[in-house]
């Protein structure tokens, strides 16, 4: 962050009033089609039942149309070598929300689960397009993954 307000001719305390942290800032800088804190708030608001069929049905629809997606696919590329930034991205921004919606002593456990499912889906089917996932009619994934991650919400860890 010292770097980027040195970069602009500003102190780093007005970076980090603007951004907050580090992790805000590479969401700030990574302009997004779509809020990713917005859509799980969003997903959040209707409970946890049923939430991995939600999830995944709401990913594709915003990864398989061109405007987000295409963008969506550049981002992802570009963020995957800043490994630390990536990180403190899924951490803050997909984790985090999902494990403050479960009430289970694993919550966080969980949560990290099913960004794990979540970005493996992301780069098979739109970075590195691996098929036949890749081609695979939205509905058809959501059947496969959906009850994946709902078992990482709600079914037992052994």
């Amino acid at each position: 962050m010292r770097a980027i307000a040195a970069a602009a001719g500003v102190d780093v305390a007005l970076v980090s009033y603007y951004f907050g942290s580090k992790a805000d800032l590479f969401v700030a800088s990574l302009q997004l089609p779509v809020n990713p804190a917005d859509v799980i708030d969003g997903l959040l608001a209707d409970g946890t039942d049923g939430l991995g069929e939600r999830l995944v049905t709401r990913l594709i629809a915003v990864w398989d149309e061109p405007a987000s997606g295409g963008p969506l696919a550049d981002v992802l590329r570009s963020a995957a070598p800043q490994f630390e930034l990536l990180r403190g991205f899924l951490q803050q921004q997909i984790v985090a929300r999902l494990a403050r919606a479960l009430d289970d002593p694993d919550a966080e456990l969980r949560a990290t689960a099913v960004a794990s499912q979540v970005l493996g889906l992301l780069l098979s089917r739109y970075v590195l397009r691996v098929e036949p996932l890749a081609s695979a009619p939205p509905e058809r994934v959501v059947a496969l993954v959906g009850p994946t991650l709902q078992r990482y919400f709600d079914g037992e860890i052994g």
